[in-house]
């Protein structure tokens, strides 16, 4: 038996022994292809790292490049300069705190590695494998970090990340700890165009970071993670949640005691408000758009639509992630930056909104004027804005929000030519079609409780009946009426809108007068969308094109149909809710706005040449008192647009082939249900009588309660 036991034994044996060799020959032969196919490339990665590692010198960690961006006639708008030199700090005038907080959070182990945590490799390798190459768990130490962020890009591709590799092994090898670490400080983003700890602690507590308290060091070092969503002036919250996970952090690993991590989690933060003045918006919104075309540029997709909760987090997470690198690399990084804006246009646009709100003088305990408005003015021969106006002027320090493309409110009827009226035009309606003007119940209200039976589509748009928009979205859908917007990239339609009630604008987030006036602009130009922007190129330094333009384009509505709407549009300014704001300098076509308690007033149009959408309301919205409708936009863009045709040919719109009255065919979705179009003459109107039992077009509205449809029994908006 005990025979038997030893040579099987040594059969077991014999068998692992040559296991082994044939893994370990498996192992040389695949190492060998692995070399044969990569080893080149890879070889070549390394030459490259270990060359830019022998010409890196201090002076690449100090300094940086002005970005100057320019307006449409070559003035400039604004020069972004990372201002390292002045604020730089050698490594013994750094807080140990400072440091401490980095290398608890950022790289526990940047003491003891040669630039690269192999372990933290491993991990986020293998939650890439587990998340279906989706990057949830980031790699990088401090070196890896600085190399990317001085040398490199943030491109995802693996050449990017081994080239990051080799390059923070070289640079380990030429500079020591302590160098790595004050570079890092001195050069990381700090957002709002601040870069360094002490740049950081000068823009945010206007004092030197020596003098901060700790909670007030952590606070800064937590804005780096991610600049856009840890902005101290737009999310001060969320960077304060921060701030104490990683002093939960720094307790926790012994780098600070008891009493000093409660006495920084219970100290209040207060961020100065910045000196430097923040109403120049064409200055915000000509960095919004040069970032968000250089990442266009590197190929990050744009989205407006997403399959889940967690496909949302992940796009907005990925959003936030490239928008400050890209941010980043704007400042300093010696870009020449040309623009569509023209600043002699901006300055009568806020004039027009100044001059027309000058009235309301009322003051939030921030000393914001309350009453405020935004508006936007987009080239209709290009598609891209050449004015934009986010607010009322005042003297102010501190972060302004820029209205026209960072604050989304309700459109009221603006929204019907978009999502109800041109979608039944392509598909048959004719803008003399009998339609039946009357209440029904759960059903909207129109404007002084008023209804005229049958009535004429171009008479609905031009005295904007809600019944009649209310009843052809129904039969539309709100799933097709919507999909216009979303396809022109309206950026916070969500499911919930899928109601009778956005037909008149009762959207749950709301729309920003930029897209108002991209999609309008898409009706004037023949139903060719263009994504709205201001940029027209960007070179780097040398003059080298990166951006050769950054609008894109595509098909929305059938031609014919946008001119139909064009045409009975234009009637809303002859006889219609307009009519007080016809522009005497230039032929246009529009549509008024006024929401459910008259929070919100839109005045939407264009001419030939220029689409222009305002917007008046509250930040915190609430009924405006004095407003008839659509006096306060409807002024606003009536002086706005007759200063800028001033001059100009008086040109029409192109013509639109005749829909026949009696063609109707059935629709072009499923599932719809069979409103009934009475194809017969509109009745003749003795003109002395039109508006006989009717309110005045402009006259202020109210609403009530919530029904069952999701919106109001009252529904009295223009």
């Amino acid at each position: 038996m005990k025979k038997i036991l030893r040579k099987t034994g040594r059969i077991l044996w014999i068998a692992v022994k040559i296991s082994i060799v044939v893994i370990l020959l498996a192992a040389i032969f695949l190492g060998i292809k692995l070399y044969n196919k990569y080893g080149p490339m890879v070889s070549k990665l390394r030459m490259d790292a270990l060359r830019i590692a022998q010409g890196s010198v201090r002076e690449d960690f100090t300094g940086g490049l002005t970005t100057v961006i320019y307006d449409a006639n070559g003035e400039i708008i604004t020069s972004l300069r990372s201002g390292k030199e002045a604020y730089y700090l050698e490594y013994s005038q750094i807080p140990k705190a400072v440091v401490d907080a980095m290398v608890v959070t950022e790289d526990r182990k940047f003491y003891s590695h040669n630039g690269v945590d192999y372990v933290a490799c491993v991990r986020a390798a293998l939650e890439l494998v587990k998340n279906d190459n989706r990057i949830t768990q980031g790699a990088s130490t401090i070196t890896q970090q600085l190399a990317r962020g001085i040398y490199l890009s943030y491109d995802v591709t693996y050449e990017r990340k081994i080239t990051e590799i080799f390059l923070a092994w070289e640079l380990e090898k030429k500079y020591s700890k302590q160098d790595i670490m004050e570079f890092y400080l001195n050069d990381i983003y700090f957002g709002n165009g601040l870069y360094g700890i002490q740049a950081a602690s000068f823009g945010y507590f206007g004092k030197s970071v020596k003098e901060l308290s700790l909670s007030e060091m952590v606070y800064l070092c937590a804005i780096p993670n991610n600049p856009s969503a840890y902005d101290p002036y737009r999310h001060p919250d969320d960077t304060a949640v921060r701030r104490d996970r990683m002093l939960k952090q720094m307790y926790d690993h012994k780098k600070i005691g008891y009493d000093e991590y409660q006495e920084a989690m219970n100290e209040e933060i207060v961020i100065q408000k910045s000196g430097v003045s923040r109403y120049n918006y064409a200055e915000t919104y000509s960095k919004y758009c040069a970032v968000r075309a250089l990442m266009a540029a590197d190929g990050f997709e744009f989205r407006n639509t997403y399959t889940s909760d967690d496909d949302r987090e992940a796009y907005e997470e990925a959003y936030d992630r490239a928008y400050s690198y890209w941010q980043q690399k704007m400042y300093g990084g010696g870009y020449r930056i040309y623009t569509s804006l023209d600043l002699g246009m901006q300055d009568l646009l806020q004039e027009a909104v100044n001059e027309n709100l000058s009235g309301h003088t009322e003051m939030s305990s921030e000393g914001v004027l309350e009453l405020q408005a935004s508006a936007t003015c987009i080239d209709n021969d290009t598609g891209l804005v050449v004015a934009i106006v986010g607010g009322r002027e005042q003297e102010f320090a501190g972060y302004t929000l820029n209205r026209a493309y960072q604050s989304f409110r309700q459109p009221g009827s603006s929204i019907k030519p978009l999502i109800v009226y041109t979608p039944w035009f392509e598909r048959g309606l004719s803008p003399d079609d009998i339609l039946n003007d009357v209440y029904s119940e759960n059903g909207p209200k129109n404007a002084g409780d008023t209804y005229s039976g049958e009535i004429t589509v171009r008479f609905a748009v031009e005295r904007s009946r809600n019944t009649v928009a209310w009843e052809l979205f129904k039969e539309l859908t709100p799933e097709v009426g919507l999909s216009y917007i979303k396809n022109m990239m309206f950026r916070k339609i969500v499911d919930e809108d899928n109601i009778p009630a956005a037909s008149l604008g009762g959207l749950t987030y709301g729309v920003s007068s930029l897209e108002m006036a991209s999609a309008y602009s898409a009706l004037c130009n023949g139903g060719v969308f263009r994504t709205p922007t201001c940029i027209d190129r960007i070179t780097d330094v040398d003059g080298n094109v990166i951006v050769s333009s950054a609008v894109r384009e595509w098909r929305v509505y059938e031609e014919n149909a946008s001119r139909v709407m064009t045409d009975v549009m234009k009637g809303v300014l002859i006889s219609g809710t307009g009519k007080k704001f016809k522009p005497e300098t230039a032929i246009t076509a529009a549509k008024t706005g006024t929401t459910n308690d008259t929070k919100d007033g839109w005045f939407v149009g264009f001419s030939v040449y220029y689409t222009t959408a305002v917007w008046v309301g509250y930040d915190y919205p609430r009924e405006i008192e004095d407003i008839n409708s659509t006096s306060h936009p409807g002024r606003i863009w009536k002086q706005f647009v007759d200063e800028i045709h001033e001059g100009l040919p008086a040109v029409d719109f192109p013509a639109f082939e005749p829909i026949p009255q009696t063609r109707f065919p059935a629709p072009k979705y499923e599932d719809a249900g069979q409103y009934k179009f009475t194809p017969t003459p509109m009745p003749e109107r003795d003109p002395e009588m039109e508006n006989e039992g009717e309110t005045d077009p402009n006259e202020e509205s109210g609403g009530t309660d919530q029904n069952e449809d999701g919106w109001t029994d009252d529904w009295h908006w223009d």
